[in-house]
């Protein structure tokens, strides 16, 4: 852990107060987490996350997928070789660094679940 004087760290042009704000500005919020535990073990196509995310919306699912890319943490792979057209979306290297921690958020979902519910 770093000394606690006021450094800003910055990321993609984008200025965080913190490593802790850093993290959850990349993966914070309803859906990003979802979308990178759902991309740890395989490749997806848009309308298969749709299906392990029923309650996302269309619009909410394209945006958090692409500020995800634009993030780098996810690819997207479109094949044109012939119609109709495909894309898939995995984790990308750098995406793949989140996995011991996506992990361990999901199993702690799991522990309040089975503790505390």
């Amino acid at each position: 852990m770093k000394n606690l004087e006021s450094t800003m760290l910055t990321f993609k042009g984008k200025a965080y107060p913190c490593c802790a704000s850093l993290t959850m500005g990349l993966i914070g919020g309803k859906w990003k987490t979802a979308i990178l535990f759902h991309l740890m073990n395989e490749k997806l196509r848009y309308n298969e996350l749709r299906k392990l995310m029923p309650t996302v919306t269309e619009r909410t699912l394209s945006l958090q997928l692409k500020a995800l890319e634009e993030d780098g943490l996810v690819k997207r792979k479109v094949y044109t070789s012939k119609p109709p057209l495909k894309v898939e979306y995995s984790l990308t290297d750098f995406g793949k660094t989140l996995i011991p921690l996506i992990q361990s958020i999901a199993n702690w979902g799991d522990f309040v679940v089975e503790n505390y519910s």
